[in-house]
């Protein structure tokens, strides 16, 4: 089992790419969560569920109906292809057809896999209001789908390198700084110094891993993405559409109109 704490110490130390092990084969899995269809449940009035966002004790954002009686967990990484693949596909029929019906909450739970640009924009979605973190999140991964990069850039190693060796209340400003990570943010509304102090926040880095560890040790995460309905595992099959599974998955928990 990873050890986050210690990964994430090496990962300050030098840019880190960690292959995780695979979940679980003996993992409870969503299949068995099935159930009559599901009525819609409105919007308080003048609101649309998919504005509704709360930040939940597991350090996630929940998005939609915090009672909806179906509930889906993501665990991503902000640098994986294979996250950033279910968010092109799923993301705007996960929020119109089946968030904003009032019958699923969506609740991303970020998980630190490659160290530092993990945690670089993990932080900064942290940084942002709660309504605008999981659209950002779309973002980055669109970023990575598209163009097979990160918003976290690597190229400049011996830029990293020096803000490496500064105290770590600086390192982690410094990384998002040479790594192009402040700019890409500002454009967005997170101004560089409100930036800067959410970076500099040492305590708010180490209860990151310990969302991650808790993740890995808990609920057997190992990988991204990796999904929960309510509570049970949802097994995906590699070189199938994701999307495709976990809309079949939420269809036969209820998420239908018959």
């Amino acid at each position: 089992m990873m050890n986050t704490r210690r990964i994430l110490t090496a990962a300050l130390a030098a840019p880190l790419v960690l292959a995780l092990a695979a979940c679980a084969d003996d993992a409870a899995t969503a299949d068995a969560v099935s159930g009559d269809p599901v009525a819609a449940v409105p919007a308080p009035a003048g609101q649309a569920w998919t504005d509704t966002v709360s930040r939940t004790e597991e350090g996630g954002w929940l998005v939609g109906n915090p009672d909806a009686p179906i509930k889906l967990v993501e665990y991503g990484s902000l640098t994986c292809p294979g996250c950033a693949a279910f968010s092109a596909e799923g993301s705007t029929p996960l929020m119109q057809d089946y968030v904003d019906t009032g019958r699923v909450s969506y609740e991303l739970r970020s998980f630190l896999i490659h160290g530092v640009p993990d945690l670089v924009l993990t932080r900064m979605l942290e940084c942002a209001d709660p309504t605008a973190a999981v659209p950002l999140a779309d973002q980055i991964w669109a970023k990575l789908h598209d163009e097979r990069a990160y918003v976290f850039q690597t190229d400049n190693q011996a830029a990293l390198e020096q803000a490496n060796s500064l105290p770590p209340e600086r390192r982690l400003p410094a990384l998002a700084e040479v790594s192009g990570t402040l700019d890409w943010f500002a454009a967005r509304g997170i101004s560089r110094d409100q930036a800067q102090a959410c970076l500099s926040d040492t305590a708010a880095a180490d209860r990151l891993a310990e969302v991650t560890q808790n993740a890995a040790d808990a609920q057997n995460v190992g990988g991204t993405p990796t999904f929960f309905l309510n509570g049970r595992e949802l097994e995906t099959t590699p070189g199938t559409s994701t999307w495709t599974q976990v809309e079949a998955a939420l269809q036969r928990a209820g998420a239908r109109d018959s």
